[in-house]
């Protein structure tokens, strides 16, 4: 059997019943983009936790083989849980999405719209409208501008924004090793250490619904550190 088309990878961390309408929805979509397709639940735990997420993306995944369900005791957060997903991914295309419904899901097929006809090696968005609150809003500035500070060169408006669609070949390319929330930082920097091209585009992120985020003020810290580790290897 061929490789997949395209890979959806969802992170779907304690998302627990409201992740089946969001990966409804991405599957129906995926389908109009390719029938070649798969879908990457990552339903990652904290033992000991009150969380049912496990139990639902394993039952999606047993109703539909289009999903694949990715479920093991977690050790790390999102870096390693999005890791957990790039390594069960088998596409050509492989794209990354937060399961919380704040990124609308049309902005995947706006992502393969442009990786496929355009002569990029990753499309991803911006934030430019965001609907989640102040304490967030003011976490990502001050994320955005400590990046900027420290890497000039990279050319991005919102480094955390997703989704985030790349070809297999970037992905090889690519030597992640965040298990943290800077997983995504460490991809651009990947990107700008290959002289991959990418191109962002703007959507609008939603409020979050059901549950506090999971971004704490000491991330800021956790990220400047990552920030100069890498700067002080040279990249700029």
């Amino acid at each position: 059997m061929s490789n997949p088309r395209l890979s959806i990878i969802i992170l779907c961390y304690r998302s627990n019943e409201r992740i089946i309408p969001f990966a409804e929805e991405v599957k129906n979509l995926g389908l109009n983009l390719t029938e070649n397709l798969e879908i990457i639940l990552v339903g990652n735990y904290i033992e000991g936790t009150k969380d049912n997420t496990q139990d639902i993306v394993e039952r999606l995944s047993r109703d539909n083989k289009v999903f694949k369900a990715i479920c093991k005791p977690k050790k790390g957060m999102m870096g390693w849980d999005m890791k957990s997903g790039l390594e069960k991914a088998s596409g050509d295309i492989i794209c990354v999405i937060d399961g919380d419904s704040q990124f609308p899901s049309n902005t995947i097929s706006k992502c393969y719209h442009y990786l496929l006809t355009q002569n990029y090696g990753l499309v991803k968005t911006y934030r430019e409208t965001r609907e989640d609150g102040f304490y967030r809003k003011m976490i990502s500035k001050v994320y955005n501008r400590l990046f900027k500070l420290l890497f000039p060169g990279i050319n991005s408006k919102d480094i955390n924004s997703k989704p985030k669609m790349f070809t297999r070949e970037v992905l090889n390319k690519m030597e992640l090793t965040s298990d943290d929330w800077f997983i995504d930082a460490e991809i651009m920097l990947n990107v700008h250490k290959l002289n991959v091209s990418f191109f962002e585009f703007p959507t609008t992120f939603k409020e979050l619904h059901g549950r506090s985020s999971f971004v704490k003020f000491s991330a800021i810290l956790e990220f400047l550190r990552n920030l100069l580790i890498f700067k002080l290897r040279g990249l700029k």
